[in-house]
């Protein structure tokens, strides 16, 4: 994923050019370089998060929180040791400052700087719903000189109608709409704005939906149920696929075996796709080793945040407990790095029908993004699926049957599920028996350290507003 990069660093560094001044020649460093194009910052910035979003965020970590990963050993995340996520924190930062860059280049343009402003607000959306209230309209003035930037909150984050995460999308997808311009290191859609646009304002919809307690008018969302100008097939999620060969194959090809055994399905996803008989499982997850030997061939879950004092007190044996499927290990393209996926812009429309927000079918929406995703990972949906009593729309916990597909569609991709559950509360996802946050389920990630050491008056600020830098502060979209 990182080879446009690579080859592109290669490429600019590399002295363009004469000039017939010598002593013009001899002060000029041959090891910066004069300009960088924009293409290669571009490159940069999407593959190091899809990088992010899709492995050391989704697989890593965030699929522990959300209940799709079971911990054997190691991943105290499992039992809610949190932490600070720091790294992440800083390559968000370290990320926003290329596109700031990229938008100063030249050779840069409206379409550049519309995608940076996608991909900018993807970012922030990120900071915000992982910390809370964050650095926003003075995050990147490092570069001016600027170290100690406030902290902005999170309803000025989405909502301010000049800077917010909504208003900044809906320009950039007027843009990308409009715009004849080109780009080149897109690596996401190979240059097509008109997939750009649909994804800004499939964001939008995310977002919108994600602040949906604190909205009183739901016009801008049935405005762009409307639209025609979301998502509109599997052909336009934005993923980008792994490649065959080093370094661009999935990590969890390249890791070690024990890293990739310490993650195992759950005892909620078992009883999910039991209930549902669901044959994504034989994707998404591979049969106990235990009924392969025997013949018998089935899945078994582990229970979320226990230790390995308690396992081994339980007699489970771990070859009796399902791992993760070929596509995350024993294919190094086997997934893609998600940013996002039609199908979770029907399940939001679906959502919002339910709800009341829009006019529509609840029912389309809901098994189009039901099919959505199935063909997203090659499975056919069995004859007979979408009408069984715990699928099928019939008036009876509607919700829970949309938000409870929306959440499994949503494995490996980052965070997303998390903010959902925290959004809603579907599904239930009860701590573990060993879990070490006093039987809470966590909302958000401390503050980093360094923030603390450098930047302490607005990070004091921050902290006390949102109701102390620990891990059950609520942030404003989610509170009741």
């Amino acid at each position: 994923m990182n080879k446009l990069y690579i080859l592109g660093l290669t490429s600019f560094v590399l002295f363009l050019g004469s000039c017939t001044d010598e002593f013009d020649e001899l002060n000029e460093n041959p090891n910066s370089p004069e300009a960088v194009d924009p293409q290669f910052l571009l490159a940069n910035v999407i593959s190091v998060e899809a990088d992010q979003n899709a492995f050391y965020q989704g697989f890593r970590l965030a699929n522990y929180i959300q209940q799709f990963a079971a911990s054997v050993e190691f991943e105290r995340i499992d039992r809610y040791e949190m932490g600070t996520n720091s790294e992440y924190w800083n390559t968000i930062f370290q990320l926003l400052s290329d596109i700031k860059s990229m938008r100063e280049l030249q050779g840069s343009n409206e379409a550049y700087n519309a995608v940076g402003d996608v991909m900018q607000s993807f970012l922030f959306s990120q900071l915000t719903d992982m910390w809370g209230d964050v650095p926003y309209t003075e995050a990147v003035n490092a570069l001016d000189g600027q170290f100690t930037p406030a902290y902005d909150t999170q309803e000025s984050i989405y909502t301010d109608p000049d800077t917010g995460i909504l208003a900044v999308l809906e320009r950039a997808a007027a843009t990308l709409e409009n715009s004849n311009a080109t780009i080149n290191g897109d690596v996401l859609f190979n240059g097509n704005l008109n997939k750009w646009m649909r994804f800004a304002n499939s964001l939008r919809l995310r977002y919108l939906m994600r602040i949906s307690k604190r909205l009183t008018d739901y016009s801008e969302i049935q405005a762009l149920a409307l639209s025609g100008k979301l998502m509109q097939s599997n052909e336009d999620n934005a993923v980008l696929p792994y490649l065959t060969s080093a370094p661009n194959q999935y990590p969890m090809t390249l890791s070690s075996l024990g890293l990739y055994q310490e993650h195992r399905m759950t005892t909620t996803v078992d009883s999910v796709l039991t209930l549902w008989n669901d044959p994504r499982a034989n994707v998404l997850y591979k049969p106990t080793q235990v009924s392969v030997n025997s013949g018998t061939p089935e899945f078994k879950g582990l229970m979320n945040g226990q230790d390995r004092e308690t396992i081994a007190e339980k007699g489970i044996d771990l070859n009796d407990v399902s791992l993760f499927g070929a596509i995350f290990r024993d294919v190094p393209d086997g997934v893609d790095a998600q940013f996002m996926q039609y199908s979770e812009v029907q399940f939001a429309l679906a959502e919002a029908a339910e709800r009341g927000y829009i006019t529509g079918d609840v029912q389309s929406y809901y098994e189009t993004g039901v099919r959505a995703s199935f063909a997203y990972y090659g499975v056919e949906v069995p004859a007979g699926y979408l009408v069984q009593e715990a699928i099928a729309l019939n008036g009876t916990d509607n919700l829970n049957k949309i938000l409870t597909q929306k959440w499994f569609s949503l494995i490996s991709n980052g965070h997303e599920a998390w903010f959902n559950v925290r959004r809603t509360g579907i599904p239930s996802l009860k701590p573990g028996p060993d879990n070490l946050n006093d039987n809470k389920y966590p909302v958000r990630y401390l503050y980093p350290e360094s923030e603390q050491a450098t930047n302490s008056v607005n990070y004091k600020v921050a902290a006390e507003r949102i109701g102390g830098d620990n891990i059950n502060s609520k942030g404003w979209w989610e509170k009741e």
